[in-house]
C-alpha cells in the first residue's frame, strides 16, 4: 500500500505506525531489522539536520532498495523541514512523506508558509503525504536540563480545524503534552511525558485527517496507548534511538577498548536501535 493508504488503515483501526529517525546506516539497520521481524509498516525520518549528513538522494536511494528486497512496508519522511527548498528537493527525491513545520511561526504566518509548501509540493508530485505542524514543543532530540522556553501552550480544536481547512495538509502534528527531546530526569527513569488525551479526541474531532504525536521518546506508556485510541495515527522516536545508539557504542568499546573496525564497533548499537524500535512498535499496534 502507499503511505496514504496504510495512514487511513491505521486511522480506522486505531493503531499508529511508528516514525523513527536515522542519520547514518546502523541505525536504518537497527530500524528495518525490527520492521522485518514484526511484519510492519514503518516510516524512516530524516530531519534537515539528518538529511545534511547523510544526503537527500542518497537516503531516498538507500530506501528504493531496502524495499526491492523485502515485503515490509518502508516509507521515508522528510523530517522537520523549515523551507520550502528543502520540501522541494525532498519530493523531487520521491520522499513519501515531507513534514512543513512552521510551528515557530505566528500562526497566521504558519498557515500561509504551510499553504505555499502544500501547493508546492504537490506540483511536483500529488501522492506525497504533506503533514503540517501547530503549537511549540521544542526543537531538537537531545538530553535536556529543563523544558524549552515557549513551551506550554496547546493546541486548540479549532486552531487546528482552522489550520487544516485553510492549509489543505493530509496530516497534522499538534502540540498536546508532547516536547522535542528528553529532559535529564527522564534518562534516570525519575518522570516521563504526559499527554492531554481529552485534547487529542477533541482536536481529532475536528481536524478529521490523521495526526502525529511528535516527540514521543520518554512519553508514559499508558499515555501512549490511550492517545493512538483517541486519534494519534504517527508516532515520533528519536531521542531514546540516539540514547540507545551512544549507549551501544559505549558498551562495545568498554569490552573491546582497542577495537578500531566500525562495523564491529556499531554492532551493539544497531542491537540496541532494534530492540528499542521492536518495543516501541508492538506498544503502538497493541
Amino acid at each position: 500500500m502507499t503511505l496514504r493508504e496504510t495512514l487511513a488503515d491505521a486511522d480506522r483501526r486505531r493503531i499508529a505506525i511508528g516514525h523513527f529517525n536515522v542519520s547514518e546506516l546502523g541505525t536504518l539497520r537497527g530500524v528495518v531489522s525490527a520492521a522485518d521481524e514484526l511484519g510492519a509498516p514503518v516510516l524512516v525520518g530524516v530531519s534537515e539536520g539528518e538529511r545534511g549528513f547523510i544526503g537527500v538522494r542518497e537516503i531516498a536511494a538507500v530506501i528504493r532498495a531496502l524495499r526491492a528486497e523485502r515485503p515490509t512496508p518502508i516509507f521515508l519522511n522528510a523530517d522537520h523541514t523549515h523551507s520550502l527548498a528543502g520540501a522541494e528537493a525532498a519530493a523531487h527525491a520521491a520522499f513519501d512523506q515531507v513534514i512543513f513545520d512552521g510551528s515557530a511561526l505566528s500562526f497566521e504566518e504558519n498557515v500561509q508558509q504551510t499553504r505555499r509548501a502544500v501547493e508546492a509540493i504537490r506540483s511536483i508530485d500529488p501522492s506525497i503525504v504533506v503533514e503540517g505542524e501547530i503549537g511549540y514543543i521544542g526543537s531538537g532530540s537531545e538530553i535536556l536540563a529543563e523544558a524549552p522556553k515557549g513551551m506550554g501552550a496547546l493546541s486548540t480544536p479549532s486552531e487546528a480545524k482552522e489550520f487544516v481547512e485553510a492549509t489543505g495538509v493530509d496530516v497534522l502534528a499538534p502540540a498536546v503534552g508532547n516536547m522535542h527531546g528528553l529532559l535529564a530526569s527522564m534518562v534516570r527513569g525519575e518522570a516521563q511525558k504526559r499527554l492531554d488525551i481529552p485534547r487529542i479526541r477533541a482536536i481529532k474531532e475536528e481536524a478529521r485527517v490523521p495526526m502525529t504525536l511528535h516527540g514521543g521518546s520518554g512519553t508514559n506508556d499508558g499515555d501512549l496507548q490511550q492517545a493512538i485510541k483517541a486519534g494519534i495515527t504517527i508516532v515520533h522516536i528519536n531521542t531514546e534511538l540516539r540514547l540507545a545508539w551512544r549507549r551501544g557504542v559505549e558498551a562495545y568499546l568498554a569490552a573491546h577498548p582497542d577495537e578500531v573496525t566500525p562495523y564491529k564497533i556499531l554492532s551493539d548499537a544497531v542491537e540496541a536501535v532494534r530492540q528499542v524500535v521492536t518495543s516501541r512498535m508492538q506498544l503502538f499496534s497493541s
